[in-house]
């Protein structure tokens, strides 16, 4: 077995490649003969292909993520329908969002000698237009403003929260909800939208919990469906979307449970797949159960419970 180490060079601000490298030399100190490999990446998707690449063989491979939830994705992406590999989350990125879904037991992933001696779990995978999302995906204010946001935290005096900000307030100008065409089993809308989330996982935008009870290894999407607010209603919305508490405002949102679901616009928008954008003017989402095998740390209790 191999265990391979995909470093996102520029994760948490970058000049973590150091500190990891050091890391995994303390823990293979102590398993002479194991054979290993960091990699850091040069490019977007290069993860995906260096672990297409290293699969080839047919000989296991376990792969840990070492950068944010983007890295995670892209580690993911390259581990889809691959019996031989198992991947997990070695957070050293801003954005850890998959982690938190696992509570208190979250920075068990942080611990690499628990990673190196867990085990392995298949989880679920949303499938989106070819590509791959692990947590949550939507389309809307929330993934407009996330995506927008990289135009203006290089701006002088502007970063962090305040890009968001600025971001939050840029997007509600051009139109907090859009026209979206949505079918997911017999439910079906053609109207303006404010959003449409779609949970595998339960945490993503640095924070943000729509979904109190998504599991990544249940076979069942968790999808809140939110109709055009006006600007004090989107106000109250998102407090209670942030909190979990969204589909108790039923006249503006529906909560839909299913395995795929389709949005369609009539000009070209963006879809979160777990921060990574994509482009399209037609998403077509599908859960593809147990499709990739997660290192679980070891003595973590999240999938022995139900929650």
């Amino acid at each position: 077995m191999k265990h391979l180490f995909i470093v996102n060079p520029v994760a948490g601000g970058g000049g973590k490649t150091d500190l990891v490298r050091a890391k995994i030399v303390s823990a293979f100190a102590q398993r002479p003969g194991e054979e290993l490999e960091l990699y850091v990446t040069k490019a977007p998707l290069d993860a995906t292909e260096k672990i297409r690449a290293e699969a080839a063989d047919g000989k296991r491979l376990r792969v840990y993520a070492c950068g944010g939830d983007g890295t995670f994705n892209e580690c993911v992406s390259g581990a889809v329908g691959l019996e031989n590999v198992a991947v997990c989350p070695f957070p050293t990125g801003t954005g850890n969002d998959f982690c938190r879904m696992f509570g208190e037991e979250k920075d068990a992933f942080r611990d690499l000698d628990a990673l190196l001696d867990g085990t392995e779990h298949p989880i679920d995978v949303i499938s989106c237009n070819g590509r791959y999302s692990v947590n949550i995906c939507s389309a809307g204010i929330d993934a407009r403003i996330g995506t927008n946001v990289h135009r203006y935290s290089s701006l002088p005096l502007i970063g962090g929260a305040a890009a968001y900000v600025v971001s939050a307030i840029v997007e509600m100008c051009r139109g907090i909800a859009q026209p979206m065409r949505v079918r997911c089993g017999d439910y079906s809308s053609a109207e303006k939208l404010t959003l449409v989330c779609v949970c595998n996982g339960r945490f993503y935008g640095g924070g943000f919990n729509p979904s109190l009870d998504a599991r990544p290894d249940d076979g069942v999407l968790d999808i809140f469906i939110a109709k055009k607010v006006n600007l004090l209603q989107f106000a109250v919305l998102i407090g209670k979307y942030a909190s979990g508490h969204a589909a108790e405002m039923k006249k503006l949102v529906t909560h839909l449970q299913g395995d795929s679901i389709t949005i369609e616009s009539d000009e070209e928008t963006v879809i979160n797949l777990d921060g990574e954008a994509l482009f399209t003017r037609r998403a077509e989402l599908r859960l593809l159960p147990g499709a990739v095998k997660l290192i679980v740390p070891k003595g973590m209790r999240f999938f022995d419970r139900e929650d």
